[in-house]
């Protein structure tokens, strides 16, 4: 009895050493097991030619498309254990099973591919049971399958795979597509075991670590995958790829990630999630997308059309298979993208999980091959995301990985971008600063940082450092170096439009024309040098030197929506009204939603065809409003009240329209519908005294028509109460109801919102000459002018207040730089063309 329990009590410690690999401590059990005469000498040569057999893998391990070539000793003594362990015949039938197994993966390790497909055809493997099998048992089961498709791959299709003497060898007539059919058999059954025995080994040792009591030695170590359980769980897939049948290697796919995770797999768990979803985003679309509860269809446009004869139908089950995720309110994906994202989070996870982020030198390999993985999970998640416009959460995303960050440039870089588009733009900044720290040789980044200063964020003197930056860089910029001088004009462009001072603009205007001069000679085929330096130009009152750089540029870039307005806007500022709004109507069969050539067409019109067709393209211009930002006019419903309807009731309501994106989008929603009001109030005002100038005081007595104008004003404060637009346009309602005290509180309170506001500026200087409280009058528009010095109806109103005070000589000059202004005036501002990079 005492030998018998000594033996069960070994045979359970050999047992558990071969599930938890401990190789090394199997000769000594050998040993004892042979002390014990207990009759297990041909086990023993088995445990033995197993033991060696996986150290000699252990030290000379196989490669991925070739076979090992190393020492050949040590093969020898395991082919020599396990002869004998099979000649004897005392074995078994299991242990006998396992020794034909041990064989067959020496005969592989030595290339003898069809020797080792004899022994699996002795064998039979698919009448081996997985119930109730011990937890080595199934790792050698799942190698076996995994052996005998490498075998079935290496031996030529056209000849025999066993010896004749093979009786269950597969017959040489066999045609390709059964040979394939059996080959990714033999690895999807290796794979499915292969997830088993890792759930089952894991499980095991758990619950051994439980029951055992603490002590020292390697009880928590985990398991290793080795190459042919590997090679069981990726193969399958990769010939299915191979074959151009994706609709079977995705399935394939979900149905090992549906397996429970475990230790081991993790990292190829994160491997086949990212690979899987870079399928689902490169090669599948929602047409051809099933769900991952479904079975794969069996005709699928993501297959390979040419090879449906190759279509491959699983046709097995095993009698015991890994256990699934499984559970009530699981969530599923309904679209490739939405799993796409999953799987993409999913391994984001597990990459920050993992990730290495020592610096010392031993862990350098390890960091790097954990930074390459991160980069890759999110370099595709930057697809996924940036695909349906979600850059809020690419940008929270990229956050986290900046723990990989750290003198990493990638990441720097893609969370920069993101940033910008998400519309951080500050943060965005700062990121770029460090981008420039990690590459200072890059020109793009500096001008990608302009952008954003001189655009979202208007920091002006920022801007300008970064310019700087580019156009220090000289010869290393290379083609860049014409955009740093055209970057640092704009800058001081715009510092000219929001300067105080008059010498301060002609001092920024006079070094804008410098840079873009510069720019426009380093780079005389870019169309953007001629745009902005024929611009600025134009800001300067230069009108026929304009004219011949914005032709320039259209020569080279015919198309270019800007300088098509820009000449549109000259030709208004010599006068040729007629011939600007032809050119507005040609650049709007381009770009028919685009609000700055519909408003300059409104402006227009209204100069040369009346009232009524500027109103239609108002309309027309609301309605695109309406569709982009998704609002509702509340006079759709009932009998119609607003001012268009009233206008214009007898014309078709015009289709809705989608408007291009704005870099801002409450900002744009807010001026675009003002810059509309405004106009429909000054038509409103003037419809029927016929007059669609400057809005004079004396006009606005004895209108017939303040209900509309109220009516106009009215919906605009319902949206955008707190506006300076809108209290002026009540400033000029009581204007023409002839309330002078009541338009005067209007237009101060709209200047405590924009001080610098020079239409209110203008009202508001008039209104207190009517009062003739002259000194206030001319303070206003002497600031006024300080704001704009090119605005001709402030200096006319400035000269007329100085006349009224009896100051004739100032007055005239104020009325010959009014009519010097107004002949070269356009339709609207230069500036309401959009400066940025």
């Amino acid at each position: 009895m005492t030998t018998r329990k000594s033996g069960s009590r070994l045979e359970t410690e050999i047992e558990r050493c071969r599930s938890e690999g401990q190789w090394d401590k199997i000769p000594e059990l050998v040993r004892q097991l042979s002390a014990k005469l207990i009759s297990n000498d041909d086990l023993g040569e088995l445990l033995l030619g197993e033991c060696k057999l996986q150290a000699y893998l252990k030290e000379n391990p196989i490669k991925q498309g070739s076979s090992p070539r190393g020492p050949r000793l040590k093969l020898v003594e395991v082919r020599k254990h396990l002869t004998a362990a099979l000649d004897r015949g005392n074995l078994k039938p299991d242990y006998l099973q396992e020794a034909s197994l041990l064989m067959a993966k020496l005969c592989y390790v030595e290339a003898e591919f069809r020797e080792a497909l004899g022994h699996y055809g002795r064998v039979n493997l698919d009448e081996m049971q997985l119930a109730g099998a011990p937890v080595y048992r199934l790792s050698m089961i799942a190698e076996a399958y995994a052996t005998k498709g490498l075998c079935l791959e290496k031996v030529p299709a056209g000849s025999p795979s066993l010896s004749n003497k093979n009786s269950g060898s597969p017959s040489s007539s066999r045609s390709t597509t059964d040979r394939e059919q059996e080959i990714i058999t033999c690895y999807e059954k290796s794979g499915d075991i292969a997830l088993l025995y890792l759930q089952e080994a894991e499980k095991a040792l758990s619950a051994g670590i439980q029951n055992r009591s603490p002590k020292p030695g390697p009880t928590t170590q985990e398991q290793e995958l080795g190459y042919f359980l590997e090679t069981g769980l990726q193969r399958a897939h990769v010939i299915h790829f191979k074959n151009g049948n994706l609709t079977q290697g995705v399935g394939r796919f979900r149905e090992i990630l549906r397996a429970v995770e475990t230790r081991t797999t993790q990292n190829l768990r994160m491997t086949i999630a990212r690979q899987l979803a870079e399928i689902l985003l490169r090669g599948m679309c929602e047409q051809s997308y099933w769900s991952p509860l479904e079975d794969p269809p069996a005709v699928s446009p993501l297959d390979d059309p040419t090879r449906q004869g190759h279509i491959y139908i699983k046709n097995y089950s095993l009698s015991r298979s890994p256990r699934l995720y499984s559970g009530e309110n699981l969530f599923c994906p309904q679209e490739n993208t939405e799993e796409a994202l999953l799987l993409l989070l999913i391994s984001e996870s597990m990459a920050n999980r993992d990730a290495v982020l020592s610096r010392i030198p031993e862990h350098n390999n390890d960091r790097i091959i954990s930074l390459q993985s991160a980069s890759v999970v999110y370099d595709l998640l930057t697809i996924a995301l940036g695909r349906r416009g979600q850059y809020e959460m690419l940008s929270e995303c990229l956050e986290r990985a900046m723990k990989f960050a750290f003198e990493e440039f990638h990441l720097w870089y893609q969370l920069a971008l993101s940033l910008m588009a998400a519309g951080k733009s500050a943060r965005a900044v700062k990121v770029l600063k460090e981008c420039i720290r990690l590459k200072p040789d890059d020109p793009t980044i500096p001008l990608l940082a302009v952008k954003l200063c001189i655009g979202p964020l208007h920091w002006l003197d920022e801007g300008e450092m970064f310019a700087k930056m580019v156009i220090d860089m000289g010869e290393k910029a290379a083609e860049f170096r014409a955009k740093g001088y055209m970057a640092i004009g704009l800058v001081y462009s715009l510092k000219a439009t929001d300067a105080s001072l008059r010498s301060s603009q002609e001092e920024y205007q006079r070094k804008a024309l410098g840079a873009f001069q510069r720019a426009q000679s380093l780079s005389p085929t870019d169309h953007l040098a001629a745009f902005y330096l024929a611009l600025q130009l134009a800001v300067s009152r230069q009108i026929p030197e304009a004219l011949g750089y914005v032709r320039q540029a259209l020569q080279l870039q015919g198309d270019d929506v800007h300088s098509l307005h820009l000449l549109a806007l000259l030709l208004s500022a010599q006068k040729h009204y007629h011939d600007a709004l032809n050119i507005i109507e040609m650049a709007l069969s381009e770009y028919p939603e685009n609000f700055n050539l519909l408003y300059t067409k409104v402006k227009l019109e209204a100069m040369c065809r009346g009232p009524e067709e500027a109103l239609l393209t108002c309309k027309h211009m609301l309605q695109i409003w309406k569709s982009f930002y998704n609002l509702t006019n509340p006079s759709d419903s009932g009998r119609g009240s607003s001012l268009l309807d009233r206008a214009i009731a007898d014309r078709r309501q015009l289709n809705a329209m989608t408007l291009p994106d704005f870099s801002d989008p409450e900002t744009g929603r807010q001026q675009v519908f003002l810059l509309i009001w405004d106009f429909l109030l000054s038509v409103t005002l003037n419809f029927h005294s016929g007059k669609t100038d400057a809005l004079k005081s004396e006009v606005y007595i004895g209108m017939s028509k303040p209900a509309e104008a109220a009516a106009c004003t009215q919906e605009a404060a319902n949206l955008f109460p707190t506006s300076h637009n809108v209290l002026y346009m009540r400033g000029q309602i009581a204007e023409l109801k002839g309330n002078i005290e009541e338009a005067k509180r209007w237009y101060e309170e709209a200047l405590s919102i924009n001080p610098t506001h020079v239409k209110t500026m203008q009202r508001l200087g008039l209104i207190l000459h009517q009062l003739q409280r002259y000194s206030l009058s001319e303070k206003v528009l002497r600031d006024a002018v300080q704001v704009n010095s090119t605005a001709h109806d402030v200096w006319n109103s400035l000269g007329e207040v100085l006349q009224a005070q009896g100051n004739a000589a100032a007055a005239t000059e104020c009325f010959l730089t009014a009519l010097e202004l107004e002949a070269s005036s356009p339709i609207l501002p230069f500036t309401i063309i959009p400066r940025a990079l």
